[in-house]
């Protein structure tokens, strides 16, 4: 495998498939040389190339993870697009809906095979979920709970249009768990406390699926809340809380019972051990099952768009999510 990007995200891929048996550290390009030389040092990576076409001509890789800025991800991506590797972009695939879909028909121009770290879907809290979920044929109502604030994306450094699009440069962590357990595709979405980019507060939008399951979105702009999601059946209901521990509910019950987690999502950042062994698995030729794909990524971004009312960019005010 070969690593574009050098900070702190590329250091965690890179511990991660550095773990799946088999796997050769081949090479690293990052636009600071020298950031890039010290996780070669690190991790005992062969190649620190000085361009795209150099690191895919000294490794002749299997799969290029790609972890740039998100002002950076488009134009590298494409780049990336014109070589026969798999590749796997971080999140987000774009810094607004329309960077998004320039990746995507880029992609499908080039006939390449991309898929996108997202990595809560790898969690082991997630699979339980899923797993006893999937078991179960009820109707689900899935209430995801986000917390964000253009104000702190600004103090960390991120540039002004990254922050005028926080929705999916961040948010994308949440909203993403609408389509991971709503079955079916979504049919409308319903601002019922719209975004106001002037009056950054509260969002809420119901979110309805083909298969009749129900979806609220809740997002706290500039206030105290939590990152937790929620997914309800008439005989059991599950929760994350933080993110990475599930604990289940039954009818009847009061008491929590939590699903046992993972040693990946204690040793690794969580979800990203899973998804490295997944990405190897496709990247040379087996199933690519549970790796979400750019597709499902633009689905996502469709979503946020239309949560948030970018009637430019994908929403026309119908409530209905856009192709």
């Amino acid at each position: 495998m070969a690593v574009i990007g050098a900070g702190s995200m590329a250091r965690e891929h890179i511990r991660a498939f550095a773990d799946v048996p088999g796997v050769v550290l081949a090479g690293i390009h990052s636009r600071t040389r020298s950031r890039a030389e010290a996780l070669a040092a690190e991790f005992g990576i062969a190649t620190v190339c000085d361009d795209i076409a150099s690191l895919h001509a000294a490794t002749q890789a299997d799969l290029v993870v790609v972890t740039v800025t998100e002002l950076s991800m488009a134009a590298v991506a494409k780049a990336c697009f014109a070589f026969p590797w798999m590749v796997l972009l971080e999140k987000p695939a774009g810094y607004d809906l329309a960077d998004a879909i320039g990746i995507a028909e880029a992609a499908r121009a080039a006939e390449s095979r991309v898929h996108v770290a997202l990595n809560r879907r790898h969690l082991s809290s997630t699979r339980a979920m899923l797993e006893d979920l999937d078991a179960r044929p009820e109707p689900r109502f899935i209430h995801v709970q986000d917390q964000e604030s253009m104000a702190q994306a600004a103090a960390i450094g991120h540039p002004e249009p990254v922050v005028r699009n926080w929705m999916y440069a961040n948010a994308v962590h949440m909203v993403d768990y609408l389509p991971v357990f709503g079955r079916g595709t979504v049919t409308s979405v319903t601002p019922v406390q719209p975004w106001d980019p002037e009056r950054p507060g509260i969002v809420l939008a119901r979110i309805e699926f083909s298969s009749g399951d129900l979806g609220l979105y809740e997002a706290v702009w500039n206030g105290p809340a939590p990152w937790a999601c929620t997914v309800t059946t008439p005989e059991r209901r599950w929760e994350v809380r933080p993110l990475e521990k599930a604990v289940f509910q039954n009818a009847g019950e009061r008491t929590l019972n939590p699903a046992p987690l993972h040693p990946w999502d204690q040793a690794f950042k969580p979800g990203f051990r899973r998804q490295a062994e997944l990405a190897v698995q496709a990247a040379v030729g087996g199933p690519s099952d549970g790796l979400p794909t750019l597709e499902d990524s633009l689905a996502t971004m469709r979503l946020i768009a239309a949560i948030y009312g970018d009637e430019t960019l994908g929403g026309d005010g119908s409530g209905k999510v856009a192709g």
